[in-house]
């Protein structure tokens, strides 16, 4: 019995330690399956790691010949509409330079034309203005010589009324002397003429001789322009007169006022000069002064006006 117990005891210690060896051994293959099953989970993460990065390196260079493509095609595209906008702008230029072209032959054509037509005309105009000049000419020398005769014969009896005269007429009493003082500021004043009074009258005289030199050289250039027109042909000048004989006559009115105010300031010069050298203000006849009331109105006046008026009628 105590045999018996005691196998028994020993059955079930051998059993014990079969089931502890056969769980120790379960148990060594279950970490050792969790170790491979981590191993193989941990070489599985490393290749999808691996295969994600390589995807997306991939996906970059992918993505970044895409865009060099893109950019490159970009590139052709605006290299071809340049090259298409130069070849259509250089083929504007083209047309306009020809169109420059054809107009510039055709305005010196035109303006050949013109001259030729403006040549015939000044021809015309010069043969027509010759015969009128020749006419003229005619008509005025036997004028010139009508005058001529009619003014020796009026001098000649000028002469004889004059020498009448004289023989009849008392010979003129003596210039009184002017009383002259220092002179100041280019101007010698004089006993009757104070230095202010000449100053105003220098003035006046330079104001009045720079308004008339004004006028004679307008006068003058009109009349040159008149002349101008004339030989350019603008006027039809016909042998029965109109437009042309008016401009004649403008041309002569101008040039006789220009004269006229030349010689007007011719007497401002020498008045000028007279203030210099303290005659001014006296009459140039009898010596006596000039009222002040007509030296300011004429300025360069040389004779008192009953002066004036007897040489007018004589």
């Amino acid at each position: 019995m105590a045999t018996a117990t005691a196998k028994q005891k020993a059955a079930r210690l051998a059993r014990a330690r079969r089931d502890k060896a056969a769980k120790a051994a379960r148990l060594k293959r279950e970490q050792a399956a969790k170790a491979a099953r981590l191993k193989r989970d941990k070489a599985a993460r490393a290749a999808r790691l691996k295969r994600d990065k390589a995807a997306k390196a991939a996906r970059l260079k992918r993505e970044q010949a895409a865009k060099a493509a893109r950019l490159a095609r970009e590139r052709r595209d605006r290299e071809r509409r340049e090259r298409r906008e130069r070849i259509e702008r250089e083929r504007r230029e083209a047309r306009a330079a020809k169109e420059a072209d054809r107009r510039r032959r055709e305005a010196e054509k035109k303006a050949q034309r013109r001259q030729a037509m403006i040549e015939k005309r000044l021809e015309a105009s010069a043969r027509r203005r010759r015969e009128r000049e020749r006419k003229k000419d005619a008509k005025r020398l036997a004028k010139e010589k009508a005058r001529a005769r009619a003014k020796a014969q009026a001098e000649r009896e000028a002469a004889r009324r004059g020498e009448f005269d004289a023989s009849r007429r008392p010979p003129p009493p003596p210039k009184p002397p002017i009383e002259r003082l220092p002179k100041v500021d280019g101007i010698t004043p004089t006993k009757e003429f104070a230095l202010d009074f000449l100053r105003a009258q220098r003035a006046l005289l330079l104001e009045t001789r720079a308004e008339l030199l004004g006028q004679a050289t307008r006068l003058e250039d009109e009349a040159t322009d008149l002349l101008a027109n004339q030989e350019m042909g603008d006027v039809d000048f016909g042998d029965e007169g109109g437009e042309g004989d008016t401009m004649v006559v403008e041309r002569e009115r101008d040039l006789t006022l220009s004269a006229a105010a030349r010689h007007t300031v011719d007497e401002i010069n020498a008045a000028l000069k007279r203030l210099e050298t303290g005659d001014y203000g006296y009459s140039a006849v009898s010596g006596l002064p000039i009222p002040r009331e007509r030296l300011k109105a004429i300025p360069w006046a040389t004779e008192l006006v009953h002066e004036r008026a007897g040489a007018l009628g004589r």
